[in-house]
């Protein structure tokens, strides 16, 4: 059995830059299925209020409410106050940088690189 890496220290050295600390905190953002279901139904509507999110979750309201401050911490959801609610939708440039990010890992290596070969030998 092969032993576990040792963990990697925090900051630059562990070779961490600004863009590594944002890709992990939008993917953090983005790590629980409840969140990343709120952002594909406002990906579908454009804005809308937490209690239109709350009839198409199975989640209560408090819930969505705590899901969607985590998103809005992260950039990802903007809300504005409409009265007395607030009226949620995506900030699109944010969720665009969170596809560069991601995409610049695509594009990391050798495309060339067999990577079907990580299992071998376990």
């Amino acid at each position: 059995m092969k032993e576990p890496m040792p963990p990697l220290p925090p900051g630059p050295a562990a070779g961490e830059s600004p863009e590594h600390a944002e890709l992990a905190a939008l993917c953090k953002a983005l790590g629980h299925p409840a969140r990343v279901r709120i952002v594909e139904h406002l990906a579908g509507v454009g804005c809308c209020m937490c209690g239109c999110i709350v009839e198409n979750l199975p989640l209560a309201q408090s819930t969505v409410s705590q899901h969607l401050k985590v998103l809005k911490e992260a950039g990802l959801v903007r809300g504005t106050l409409e009265g007395p609610r607030t009226c949620y939708c995506l900030d699109r440039e944010r969720l665009a940088r969170l596809a560069a990010l991601a995409a610049g890992l695509a594009e990391r290596g050798d495309p060339d690189l067999d990577l079907g070969s990580c299992d071998e030998g376990t």
